[in-house]
Parts: C-alpha cells; structure tokens; sequence
C-alpha cells in the first residue's frame, strides 16, 4: 500500500515539475499587469445606478470621494454607461489626460450619446470630423473672433430683461437663463430668430439634454428614447437651415460668415468639404454643450449673489462704475469686459462648487502605466472636475463661496477645471465668460433681488439644476 502511494506521489510530482516551469515562463513572458483597483458593479448596469443616485441627491462628489477613499488616491476603476472605465482623480490625474492626447489616449464618446445625438458614424465623427469642427470653432470663439459678437449680446440681454423679467415682481431664473443663453447661440451660430422656431428647438433640446446621459434603455416611455426622438426632430430641422443657407451662399458670398457658413465654406487639406450631415450634428451637438452650461452658471451666479451681500457689493460697484463711463444707449465692447475681473473672480468660484459640466471620456489607443497601475488599451477614461474642485489639498476650507481665490495667480494648474484642458479645452470658453459677463452686468445694473426659497435643493441631471428652478424676487433699481 505504501509502495502505491509513493509511487503516486512521484508521479504527481514528475507532472507538476513541468506544468510548474511553463507556468513561469508563460509569467515571464506575459507579466500580469496590475489593474487599477475597483468595482465594475452589477453587470450590464455597472456602478451607474449608484452615479446617478449621488448625484440626484444633490452630491455627485460622494461617488467619486468614496471609491477614491476606499482604492486609490489617483486612479480606480468602475462601469458607467455599460462601459468599463478608469477614472482619473487629482491635478496629477488631469494633467495626465489633458496633456497625453494621441499619446495615450484619445478623443471618445459612448456610443449611447453618439446614438441619442443621431451621429451618422459616431466613430468618424468624434474621431475625424470632431477635430476638423474644433478647427472651425476654435476660430470663431477666439477672443478676436468674439469681440465684434460684443454688441449684439449686450443688446440681446437688454432686450431679454426688458421682455422677460422687467414686468414682473418674481421670475424664476433658472427656466429665463437657458431661454436666453439658447436665443444667443443660435442667433450668433446659425443665425436663426424666428421665436417660434427658437420654442420648438429649446422644448427638443431639454429632452436631448435630460436624456441622453441616462441609462441606454431605449424603450418607448423611457427618457432615453424621447432624447432620440427630439434629435431627430432637431437634426431635420438643421438639415433643412444647412440646405437653405447652401443656396444663399451660392448666390452670394457673406463678409461676415457665422459658424454655420464657415463649416459650409471649409475645406480640408485634401479639398473636401463637410457633408450636411455632419455640419447637422455639429451644430447639434454644440448647442447641446451650451444649452444647459452657461445658463447654469448664471443662475447659481445669482444664488451666491443673492447669499452673500458684501461679495454682492463689490459685484454691484465694478458693475456700475462700467455703467457710469457709458454714455446714454451705448452697448458694451471689450474693454469694458477687461474691467470685470472680481465678477468673473465671482462666476469661476460658483463654477468650482457647482460647475456646469461633470467631466469627459477619454480612450487608451496604448497600454500605459500610472501610479503604479496598468490601464489596457481600449479602456475608457473619465477625468471628473469633482476630483479637485471640493478637494481641501487644493482648495483649502472647499465648502466656503471665497471669489478670493481666483484674484493673483489663481489656483494652482490642473485643479480649476469647468473647461477641461490642453488642447481639448472647451473652445466655448471665451464665448461662456462674455455671456455670463454682460448678462450680469446688465441684471445688476438693473435689479436688486431676493431669493423665494431660502433652501433650495439642487440636484445634478446632469448639470446642477434648482428642482423649482430658482424662483427670484425682483426690486428695480
């Protein structure tokens, strides 16, 4: 009996030796790599569910701070958007991703917001027809480019407060500023100011906006489908522009293109130009990026504003000291932009605790290395502003509404993040601080105001949003 289990024995260990060497030359030669730390959640759903329940509650930050408490300071992996990801935290982080386009990673989308924006190939658009756009834009929204816009978005704004919120003793804000901020792109973009148009884009448009970050059931009932259904409205619509401003052009050439003219006039190095149906989805998908952002800024502007009279105050005299050195109707130019810095010192700190935009996808086109860990080429990345915007190592005491910390030098590169950074910066980003400028200028010039509810919660879908759409009282000044 002995003898037979020896006799196992060593056969056991003659089959192990061999197993045991090619496991370690296989080891060798394919090291396993060291996989950021995390969870991908519940499949298919992933951590999504738990994303938007942080941020329905108004603090979208916890997701981010909880999983970077309990893995990893500076990179942890999950699932969003049925998409496997690793999320990069801190100004390291954000350096990372801002710095190493088409090095590490590149420019991506998923494929659920391709789709809920009708993007005929979402691949080649984000990829070839997205930069040729930026191209487009970048030009346009320089400051140079802007600067002749000045006028016409002082006028817009005087017209608007006189319209809208003049006659009235209360307004809400929130539903006012995304009216405005919505007539002002496309009036400067495509150049379209027909009212009932403007409603019917604006209604399609907050169903794009509500829809198209939700979960990807596309289901009739569900706020995924009905974002799909309103960009195809959408889309048909700026075919339609786009066809009917080609024959303008041919008739007659303007010397003072708008966006939409300049994408139908560019032609790339090889001669080509855009089809209609990608300028349709570049003009779609910009106001998208417009349509809540900006509008989001101004009416969390007016909360701060209204919670802080001394920082109200100041606002009030930089604003009015412009007003004084105006003469009867003269509109605002680019000096007088100049001259608003405590405003903008103001509208930057709202921007950090409540910024418009929660972050941007990014995807690996190599296996690259950080903080020690591996991320695979094809992984999705996302940098998120709430990495930095709330962190205390950044921004001491992160709570505090301090416009303080923007005057000098500002904070330090990589956490002040609302636009992005390097060369996929927002492009709007001279476009947003002139909106948000001259219309403060003129509200405060204008009116005092109050707020009706003194608490109102705030809920993130995904911009921040005042769930009564911040209600005001109004005193003329």
């Amino acid at each position: 009996m002995e003898e037979i289990l020896c006799t196992n024995l060593l056969h056991l260990a003659l089959l192990f030796v061999p197993l045991s060497l090619v496991f370690l030359v296989y080891k060798r030669k394919f090291p396993q790599v060291k996989l950021p730390p995390g969870t991908k959640g519940w499949p298919f759903l992933g951590e999504s569910m738990e994303y938007v329940k942080a941020a329905r509650q108004g603090h979208p930050e916890k997701f981010i701070n909880d999983r970077t408490q309990k893995y990893s300071a500076d990179v942890f992996q999950t699932s969003l958007l049925g998409e496997n990801m690793a999320v990069f935290c801190g100004a390291s982080g954000n350096k990372l991703l801002f710095t190493s386009e088409n090095k590490y990673v590149t420019v991506w989308w998923p494929r659920s917001i391709s789709k809920a924006l009708q993007f005929s190939d979402p691949d080649e658009f984000v990829k070839e027809e997205h930069d040729k756009s930026r191209r487009i834009m970048s030009e346009i929204l320089k400051p140079e480019g802007l600067q002749h816009h000045i006028p016409i978005m002082d006028s817009m704004a005087r017209e608007h407060l006189e319209t809208d919120w003049s006659p009235h003793k209360e307004v809400k804000v929130f539903p006012l500023s995304k009216k405005y901020s919505f007539a002002l792109a496309c009036r400067l973009f495509i150049r379209v100011r027909d009212p009932n148009l403007l409603t019917k884009l604006s209604s399609h448009y907050a169903l794009v906006t509500a829809g198209m970050l939700s979960f990807p059931i596309n289901f009739p009932g569900t706020r995924y489908n009905r974002a799909i259904k309103a960009s195809k409205v959408i889309l048909l619509e700026f075919l339609e522009i786009t066809k009917q401003r080609k024959m303008e052009l041919l008739e007659k050439e303007e010397p003072s293109p708008d966006l939409l003219t300049r994408m139908l006039l560019f032609k790339d190095e090889n001669g080509r130009s855009k089809s209609e149906r990608n300028i349709a989805n570049t003009i779609l998908s910009l106001l998208v990026a417009s349509h809540d952002t900006i509008s989001t800024a101004i009416t969390f502007v007016l909360k701060f504003l209204a919670e802080h009279p001394h920082v109200y105050c100041k606002v009030f005299k930089e604003q009015m000291e412009i007003a004084k050195s105006k003469g009867p109707n003269e509109l605002l130019n680019w000096d007088d932009i100049q001259k608003m810095k405590y405003s903008w010192c103001v509208a930057c700190e709202t921007m950090r605790l409540l910024p418009p935009s929660q972050g941007t996808f990014r995807e690996a086109i190599t296996d690259f290395t950080y903080a020690g860990f591996t991320i695979p080429k094809g992984w999705k990345a996302f940098w998120t502003v709430y990495s930095t915007h709330k962190n205390p190592k950044y921004f001491p005491d992160p709570e505090k509404f301090d416009p303080s910390r923007f005057e000098g030098n500002g904070p330090a590169p990589y956490t002040f993040v609302p636009f992005g950074g390097g060369p996929r910066m927002c492009p709007g980003k001279e476009y947003a601080r002139l909106v948000i400028l001259i219309f403060l200028h003129n509200l405060v010039t204008k009116f005092k105001w109050e707020k009706v509810i003194a608490d109102e919660k705030i809920i993130f879908d995904p911009t921040p949003i005042p769930v009564n759409g911040f209600p005001i009282y109004l005193q003329p000044i």
